[in-house]
Parts: structure tokens; C-alpha cells; sequence
């Protein structure tokens, strides 16, 4: 394998070899790379919302695809649902090499553009981790909180230098460096005010710096080359969280804050509406705002006003004829409602009826192969609660559709039972009819199959509570 792949990469620097004087002639790059632990037989590179070609991988899970006429800029592959970006310029060789096991972790380039796009995954993860420390950092006075957030993005603009200073650099390369680390510094001031302690969110925004935002004059709310940016993408959720925190406010008549409330939802759909103009970016900010509200509601009402708004807004017909039958779904598993009959398929290839297998109070969990580390998370929980509650069943549910050996070969690889493991005959219909978003969405049911709760979770401070109210009733 060794061999291949270093074959491979002299073939693809071969191409990448020309004199710089000749590069600004070329108008073509190549991608190639391994996938470990495939999840289907091809990758998807798009840019832009456009897909550019899908991509077979061969016998050994490689491949190898010539961009022709390649626009500049930033790539989106996507591989079993999961994506990532890679820079792409005029003369790249690249060569990825990723696990779908870990998928953002495990992945490296090698080729001629590996340095840029390395530094790039590196800096995307750095992001994750920094994302959680914020959390922290949020709950320190707004001066002090600054001249903590201040320091990191000095951090990272020294890194920038130390970069430029090694390699060679295009000044794109350089923009979308600095975009990155702006759009980072900006989105840790935009979640300061939800996450800092303290009921009162309006006093707590009231209470910054004069210029604490001075930066948002500067925003493009419709930069559609950076639609594929995490850090642009994350920065407009909680600017627009905050933006909207202010409108509710002042029609909020002194009330305490609910992030929940659908008052303060439908403020956030209709300043989308006003403020953003692209297409592709507003469509996107509404259907995650929308889905968001609609996966923790249980109330009919509101999620028809919701859906409501949001039909009214979206030009994605696609997206609007999937969140219509979401909602429809949501509404139907009400609480006291009977669970839907679903086929399943036992690790003994014997299709059943979900109502059929519940005889006491049971707990549903689902995972999926494309969320590796919440499915031996929620494993793991399960064996937990599995031995504090021997009066309920447990039983989990794979999503997938990729037949059920490869889901027995991950349960087998983990040492996880199959005992009350199953599977989808129907994934998508099924899925649907339990609306079943967030993977971490658990529904608990007694023992005369009615809904005692559709959308919980095994990890909630209070789920065990919900469990012995369950053996109670």
C-alpha cells in the first residue's frame, strides 16, 4: 500500500513540477487519495453548491480526478454524509488520506498544495478545541474576557507569520488564513452574552463595551465564497442568536428570556429574511434555526408557526418539503400518542414490528455509523443504565443503510452485544417517522406503547429521573 501511494504521489508532483513563469498557463489540478473504512464507493467535490463530479473510488478505496479548469478557491468533498474542504489551486497535486473512523482527525494531504491545506485542518481543529475552552472563558467580566480572546487570536496570528515565513504562499492562501482567524475572534465575541451566567441576557448584552462589536460594520452577511467556511457559518448562527436577542427584547415587555420561546424564533427567521439576500446563505441559516426549534418543541402550535415562517422564506424546495414532513412527524409523536409501527431487523435476520417488541417500559436509542464516537458513546451509557434498571428494556437502533453486516462487524469490533440491537428494514421512511434528529434523540415508552417521552436524552442531567418516573407510574 506503502508503494502505491508513494508511486502516486512522484506521478501526481510529476504534474505539479512546472516553472512558476508557466503556472499562470495552467488551468487544470488533481486530487487524489486513500479512504479507510469506506462508506460507500465514491466521493462528492462540489464548489459552491455545485457539484463538480462524483468520484469513484477503485478496488483499493483510491482514486484520482483531474479538475479541469479549475476555479480557485475553496473545494467542499463529502464522503458517507460527512465533508470537509480543501484549497484548490491552479497546478495542485493533492493527495488525502483520511479514516471515516475519525473522519476530521485522521485526514492529512501530501502533494504539491499539502502545506496550505494542512495548515488549514489543523487550524479547523484547533478551532473545535478552542470552541469548548470559550465556554469557560465566557463566564469572566467582558474586559477580561477580551484580553483572553485578544491573546488567542495574536496566538494564531503569529502562527500565520511563522507560516510564511517557511513556505510559499499564494495570497489566497494568505485571505482565507486571515478570514479564519477573523471570523473566529468574531464569533467568540457573538456567543459571549448566551453563554456568560445570568438569567437576564438583554441586561447582560446592555452591559458590554461601547465597541464590543465595532467589527460588525465590516460584515458581509453575503459572502457566498465563504458559504463553505466553518468558522463564517458558526460566526452568523450566533450573530444572528444575538441579533435577535436585542429585537425580542424590546418586545419581550420585561419578560425573562427563553431561547425556547417561540416569540424569540420567529424574530431570528424574520431578521434572516431582512438581512441576508444570498440565496444559498439564507436558505441555510433558515433551515438550521428552523430544525434546531423544531427538534426540542413539543408544543403543535408553535412548531406550526415556525414552519409557517419558514416556508414563507425559504426558496429551497427541497429543504421545504423535508421540514414540512419533519414537522408533521414531530407533531404526531405527541406525547401519550402511540409509537408508530416501523419494521426492524434483528441480528438474526428476522424482520419484526417495533410495536411488537416492546412488552415494559422501554428506552429507543439510534446511532449511525457516519457519528463513530456517539455510537460507542451511547453504547457505553447504555451498559451503564442497563444495570441500574433491570425493570426496562433497552434497546438501540441502527439508521443506516448499508445492510446489517456492516453494522454487526462494528457492534462485533467493539464488543458491544446484539442482544436488543437492531436495524431499519425501511431507514428512510422509518427515520422520518420518528423524526429522528438529533442521533442523540431517545423516546421513552411505557408499557402500553404510548409516547411517554419522544425526544430526551441518555445523557441528560435528568434522564434517570425520567426512568424511575417511568417505573413508577
Amino acid at each position: 500500500m506503502k508503494i502505491y501511494l508513494s508511486i502516486l504521489l512522484l506521478v501526481l508532483t510529476c504534474f505539479g513540477c512546472i516553472n512558476d513563469s508557466k503556472k499562470k498557463d495552467v488551468h487544470y489540478a488533481y486530487l487524489g487519495g486513500e479512504i479507510i473504512n469506506p462508506n460507500s464507493n465514491y466521493i462528492i467535490l462540489s464548489q459552491r453548491e455545485r457539484v463538480i463530479d462524483t468520484i469513484k473510488l477503485d478496488g483499493r478505496n483510491r482514486f484520482l480526478y483531474k479538475i479541469k479548469n479549475v476555479n480557485e478557491g475553496i473545494y467542499t468533498f463529502s464522503h458517507g454524509g460527512e465533508y470537509q474542504i480543501v484549497l484548490i489551486e491552479p497546478a495542485d497535486s493533492l493527495l488525502l488520506r483520511l479514516n471515516t473512523l475519525d473522519f476530521d482527525e485522521s485526514l492529512v494531504f501530501t502533494g504539491i498544495g499539502d502545506k496550505k491545506n494542512n495548515y488549514l485542518i489543523n487550524d479547523y481543529l484547533e478551532n473545535e478545541i478552542e470552541e469548548r475552552h470559550i465556554l469557560r472563558l465566557c463566564q469572566l467580566s467582558p474586559n477580561t474576557y477580551q484580553n483572553h480572546i485578544d491573546s488567542l487570536k495574536l496566538k494564531k496570528l503569529e502562527a500565520l507569520k511563522k507560516f510564511k515565513k517557511k513556505y510559499d504562499y499564494s495570497p489566497l492562501f494568505e485571505e482565507i488564513a486571515l478570514t479564519n482567524i477573523n471570523y473566529s475572534y468574531y464569533s467568540n465575541k457573538e456567543v459571549y452574552p448566551f453563554v456568560h451566567y445570568g438569567k437576564n441576557k438583554a441586561a447582560i448584552l446592555a452591559s458590554l463595551p461601547n465597541d464590543f462589536y465595532d467589527y460588525r460594520k465590516n460584515i458581509d452577511y453575503n459572502d457566498e465564497s465563504l458559504s463553505s467556511y466553518h468558522n463564517y457559518n458558526t460566526f452568523l448562527r450566533h450573530h444572528f442568536r444575538n441579533l435577535s436577542l436585542k429585537a425580542h427584547d424590546e418586545h419581550a415587555m420585561g419578560k425573562s428570556f427563553n431561547r425556547k420561546s417561540v416569540c424569540y424564533n420567529l424574530d431570528r427567521l424574520k431578521l434572516i429574511d431582512s438581512l441576508v439576500v444570498n440565496e444559498t446563505i439564507k436558505n441555510d441559516l433558515l433551515n438550521y434555526f428552523t430544525i434546531k426549534y423544531l427538534a426540542s418543541s413539543k408544543n403543535e402550535v408553535s412548531n406550526n408557526a415556525i414552519l409557517k415562517s419558514y416556508l414563507n422564506k425559504s426558496t429551497n424546495d427541497k429543504d421545504k418539503e423535508m421540514i414540512s414532513q419533519y414537522t408533521k412527524s414531530i407533531n404526531l409523536l405527541k406525547d401519550g400518542s402511540k409509537i408508530p409501527s416501523v419494521s426492524l431487523i434483528d441480528y438474526n435476520n428476522q424482520v419484526l414490528d417495533l410495536e411488537n417488541i416492546i412488552v415494559r417500559p422501554t428506552v429507543i436509542t439510534f446511532w449511525s455509523y457516519l457519528y463513530y464516537q456517539h455510537f460507542k458513546e451511547s453504547h457505553y451509557k447504555l451498559i451503564e443504565l442497563k444495570e441500574k434498571y433491570p425493570e426496562v428494556d433497552f434497546i438501540s437502533i441502527n439508521v443506516d443503510k448499508f445492510g446489517i453486516e456492516k453494522s454487526r462487524k462494528i457492534l462485533k469490533n467493539n464488543e458491544f452485544t446484539q442482544e436488543n440491537e437492531f436495524q431499519f428494514k425501511y431507514p428512510k421512511e422509518a427515520s422520518k417517522a420518528l423524526a429522528i434528529h438529533p442521533m442523540t434523540k431517545t423516546i421513552v415508552i411505557d408499557q402500553d406503547h404510548k409516547i411517554v417521552n419522544s425526544n430526551t436524552n441518555i445523557f441528560s442531567i435528568y434522564f434517570e429521573k425520567e426512568l424511575l418516573g417511568l417505573i413508577n407510574r
